[in-house]
């Protein structure tokens, strides 16, 4: 008899209590339906309430379910990352913890894949989220698509089904700090998308803050374009420009009304200030780029695991 195909589902998570009880039960029941076999890897940033201890006694209840318990929080880019890393599935399914992405998206994510697609995205053209925050979100993918280097799938909420050719190909690639969406669109096959739209979360606080926001959306950018690099050599060279224009046309009015043309200081610190601000930009930007290289090249793990739970080597400690 052969044997049933495996799927690896992967789900990250940090103080989610109120919902890994639930994802469990109705990921359970998604799996039941399909001649598949699975597991349920969950990885804990080292969540300080008591969702450990929760998936412990689904653990113990279930033997399709493992956990990964990170010595610290290494943040919400590493840790999904390294647990997809560690399946030995036909496919990884990545599915998140806050109920935002329906894990009944998962039979149209292996539908897909049995029509030969190697990689499947959930994305989002809709959303229950704040209008605000969407149309950010939205803009921001727009801007990202126009100037990578690759085409990324916009509104690619990140959940999704990858192949395990795409899997092999990831552990190949090392990089600390991964910006994951831009590197399934590195590596080439033809990305099939699953759209839904996102409803609200309904239980638990987002994780998520300016920062964290902040910074996923500059590694994209400095992970997939050279355009801002591009963008400093250009607006420099204009700038210059402009300035010696400037400069050649008080020249010519002093010349020209000697006696009566002053002039004053409000130009001069409106100047001074606009050379600095546009520095102070750019500086900024090259900055992202040099911390991304001073990341790269440090050459750290991209977690370090505290124990593993239900793993074929059992229990193990890093």
């Amino acid at each position: 008899m052969t044997a049933r195909r495996l799927i690896s589902i992967v789900t990250p998570c940090y103080n989610e209590q109120d919902n890994v009880e639930e994802l469990a039960k109705r990921i359970a029941t998604v799996m039941a339906a399909l001649p598949y076999d699975y597991e349920h890897i969950f990885i804990d940033n080292r969540s300080t309430d008591d969702t450990v201890s929760k998936i412990c006694r689904l653990v113990d209840a279930d033997k399709h379910i493992r956990l990964i318990v990170n010595a610290r929080n290494f943040g919400h880019i590493r840790s999904p990352y390294h647990a997809m890393l560690e399946t030995h599935g036909d496919a990884c399914v990545w599915i998140a913890s806050d109920l935002q992405d329906p894990p009944e998206m998962i039979p149209e994510f292996i539908k897909k894949w049995e029509e030969g697609f190697k990689s499947v995205m959930a994305v989002k053209p809709e959303s229950e989220e704040n209008k605000l925050m969407f149309f950010i979100r939205r803009s921001y993918y727009n801007f990202l698509q126009r100037i990578s280097e690759v085409p990324l799938v916009p509104n690619a909420t990140g959940s999704g089904l990858f192949d395990r050719v795409v899997i092999d190909e990831l552990r190949k690639i090392d990089t600390p700090y991964p910006y994951f969406r831009g590197l399934i669109s590195e590596i080439g096959f033809p990305i099939a998308t699953v759209p839904f739209k996102q409803p609200r979360r309904t239980r638990g606080v987002t994780k998520n803050n300016f920062y964290t926001l902040y910074d996923i959306a500059m590694l994209g950018i400095v992970s997939h374009s050279k355009v801002p690099l591009r963008l400093m050599t250009m607006v420099g060279f204009f700038m210059s420009m402009l300035s010696l224009l400037v400069a050649l046309g008080f020249l010519v009015a002093k010349l020209l009304f000697w006696n009566k043309f002053i002039l004053g200081v409000a130009p001069i610190l409106i100047g001074m200030f606009l050379l600095a601000s546009v520095q102070m930009f750019f500086m900024g930007i090259l900055g992202e780029y040099i911390g991304m290289i001073y990341t790269q090249t440090r050459k750290m793990p991209l977690v370090v695991e505290d124990r593993r739970v239900n793993f074929p080597d059992a229990d193990k400690k890093i």
